[in-house]
């Protein structure tokens, strides 16, 4: 499901439930020591998924051996040298995006359950423009109100590796465009220079999937400055 959401120079791998085969790294391993059984399972195979894409992605992107993929303080997955990518697990769905950072300059996926959000949570996440602009909850049987959250956090997590700025939601504005057969939006964030992020997404298997995608060639002066905190942030 990710992969068809990426540019042809990133990869992406997935999995609709936890791999047996997800096996941790010592030093992942000391990372979840003390959590519940459920986030130890989500955690190995959301970098079971990563290991799969880095394995895939070729060039100076592929690591002679598998590399422990650790959360630093922000909980930013650390990649290898070379490589961008973002992490997403829900509840029966986990992905891994990576892509060589010669190619693309930010990354960031999001997976959401497509269902609506509790009662009082669109208000406080989105603009009064945003609102307007969502179509009815029937909508191309999409629940616009989640996949509103699902961009956000896409965005998000495309642009605070780099910019290690948090934001809150309402600093992240998205507007959908086009037909929704297209599966595309836009995502302007409200810090600084403003930048506008272009993204898409898709709806399938119960879910919502959003992928922001900005390749090197558009990013001048090396490393932007982009988001973290809040609720959009790293696995």
């Amino acid at each position: 499901m990710i992969r068809a959401l990426l540019p042809g120079r990133a990869t992406g791998a997935d999995a609709f439930g936890d791999a047996p085969e997800g096996v941790l790294l010592p030093a992942e391993e000391a990372v979840v020591a003390d959590v519940a059984a459920g986030r130890r399972r989500e955690f190995a195979t959301v970098r079971h998924c990563a290991r799969r894409a880095l394995r895939e992605l070729g060039g100076s992107g592929r690591p002679a051996a598998p590399v422990a993929l650790l959360p630093d303080g922000d909980g930013v997955p650390r990649w290898p040298a070379g490589v961008v990518g973002s992490l997403t697990h829900t509840r029966g769905y986990r992905a891994a995006a990576v892509a060589l950072a010669a190619d693309v300059a930010r990354l960031g996926i999001d997976a959401e359950p497509d269902r609506p959000l509790r009662a009082g949570v669109l208000e406080t996440i989105a603009l009064p423009a945003e609102r307007a602009a969502l179509p009815g909850p029937s909508g191309a049987g999409v629940c616009w109100d989640r996949l509103l959250f699902c961009a956000k956090e896409a965005a998000y997590k495309a642009w605070f590796p780099q910019a290690r700025v948090r934001l809150g939601f309402r600093d992240v504005e998205v507007a959908f465009c086009g037909p929704p057969a297209d599966g595309r939006f836009r995502a302007r964030i409200r810090h600084g220079s403003e930048e506008l992020l272009g993204g898409r997404w898709a709806a399938g298997n119960g879910l919502l999937l959003a992928v922001v995608a900005v390749p090197a060639r558009h990013v001048t002066g090396g490393p932007g400055r982009g988001p973290a905190g809040g609720h959009l942030a790293g696995a």
